[in-house]
């Protein structure tokens, strides 16, 4: 039997992307979700997604996916799991891979994600959703808080110019737990991968906070080597 006759009996199953996409703003991490416009389940709550097309790898319909949604290109993503459950997807038998990625909400295009029904939503906000794309979020966020821990990934959601408490209140957020502010100054500080600049922000206080901003060429270092940040 040659391979063209054997892959002609195979069964044949869709496989999708689905992107678990963060970001943060106003001390809150947020996920980017949609209302769903095709059936099944047309109407109800989704994470952003699509179809794998023929011509395409796995990665590149996740970005292509984003980059539809967001505007945004060359996006921090990485590859969560595969779901495969039967029945997963009452449409069809659906193969979904899932990524996680991480933006700054401020760069992204939001009519374009108007466009396509999506919204910013805090984590302790979001509904319902189809099929398993809860526990999708779920395992998105269990591997965050791991990887947070070895790699700087959580500077990816920062706005360029950022507080010591902006950052810390990132981490609070992806661990979810109030973090010792002087410990972690101590802590962050030791990565010397930020530089302290003269501007401060005041939004907060007359006397203002210090703003800072990664080292390009630090940053990237670190990410390479990695690094234990036990909080």
């Amino acid at each position: 039997m040659n391979a063209a006759s054997f892959y002609a009996k195979a069964p044949k199953h869709l496989v999708a992307v689905d992107c678990i996409i963060f970001g943060f703003d106003e001390g809150r991490l947020k996920l980017l979700i949609m209302q769903r416009k095709v059936a099944p389940m047309a109407g109800e709550w989704s994470l952003v997604g699509g179809f794998v097309q023929e011509d395409e790898s796995t990665d590149e319909a996740a970005a292509r996916v984003l980059e539809h949604t967001t505007g945004l290109d060359d996006i921090y993503m990485n590859q969560l799991h595969c779901y495969g459950n039967v029945g997963r997807d009452t449409g069809a038998r659906v193969i979904s891979v899932a990524y996680y990625a991480l933006i700054r909400i401020k760069n992204h295009d939001k009519p374009l994600a108007r466009e396509h029904g999506a919204h910013w939503l805090e984590l302790h906000e979001i509904p319902e959703l189809i099929f398993d794309h809860g526990k999708m979020i779920e395992d998105a966020l269990a591997a965050l808080r791991n990887n947070a821990q070895f790699h700087p990934i959580g500077f990816e959601l920062l706005p360029e110019k950022f507080t010591l408490s902006q950052l810390r209140s990132l981490y609070e957020e992806i661990y979810q737990k109030t973090l010792d502010k002087r410990n972690f100054r101590k802590k962050i500080l030791s990565l010397d991968v930020m530089e302290k600049l003269e501007e401060k922000d005041k939004t907060s206080s007359k006397k203002g906070a210090h703003l800072y901003r990664f080292d390009p060429e630090k940053y990237e270092a670190l990410k390479r080597k990695g690094l234990v940040f036990e909080i």
